[in-house]
């Protein structure tokens, strides 16, 4: 089966086709143009490059979540619009698991971490190696040093992975263990990781009608979070 994955869920853009696990091909951009711009005609390219048409795609996937909020609409909405046109079958994976892939051939703890900013980080743990991928904890919104205890408590090398890693690499909190920090570009989320992801959850069973796919916030939108406050201080 053929797999269509796309990433858009921070400042990097990327496309990805894969077929029973082999990687046909990948379109990767970390630019400042806007995912709306560059993510379908990556789409595209992708495809005439592989001499793949869209209606040889059996499955669609996206990172749904957590991220940046207008990235995840952009991401869930392409999807959602492809899949509905072809009347395929599509996923929603965690962008934390899908980047946990990229350190799936290591041995180790992958600490998944996206800037979440207000002080905070986004962050999952998965246990890894020989290619598998295996939760230890539940994506969350936390702050960058409740996640350095959470990765103290682990036994293994810590890999830190993901647009967050940096910023919690240089917190003397997560400097106490000595985690790995994954180089570039594998410390940035793709859409290869995706249709990893993708692929394991189709085999469970959780693929999903396009009118079904939804984003994975972890909390609401800044402007939704500030009219609430207003709202509250009125009210108050």
């Amino acid at each position: 089966m053929k797999i269509l994955a796309m990433d858009s869920t921070a400042t990097a853009a990327s496309v990805a086709l894969m077929e029973d696990g082999c990687l046909l091909g990948e379109f990767y951009m970390n630019v400042k143009l806007t995912h709306s711009q560059t993510l379908l005609p990556m789409a595209e390219q992708l495809l005439a490059c592989t001499q793949v048409a869209l209606q040889d795609i059996g499955l669609f996937a996206v990172s749904a979540g957590p991220g940046s909020f207008t990235g995840v609409r952009i991401g869930v909405s392409a999807v959602k619009g492809l899949a509905l046109a072809q009347s395929k079958p599509c996923v929603g994976v965690s962008t934390l698991e899908a980047m946990a892939y990229n350190a799936g051939q290591l041995d180790g703890i992958a600490c998944c971490l996206m800037d979440a900013r207000c002080g905070q980080v986004y962050g999952a743990l998965f246990e890894v190696g020989g290619g598998r991928v295996t939760r230890l904890t539940e994506d969350a919104a936390l702050p960058a040093e409740e996640m350095a205890c959470l990765c103290r408590k682990q036994k293994k090398q810590i890999f830190l992975v993901g647009d967050g890693a940096q910023m919690c690499y240089n917190k003397t909190e997560f400097k106490a263990f000595t985690p790995f920090l994954l180089e570039e570009p594998l410390r940035q989320q793709h859409a290869s990781g995706v249709a990893k992801a993708a692929a394991a959850a189709f085999a469970r069973g959780q693929a999903v009608t396009a009118a079904e796919l939804l984003p994975l916030y972890l909390r609401l939108p800044q402007a939704e979070r500030e009219l609430r406050r207003r709202q509250a201080g009125e009210k108050g």
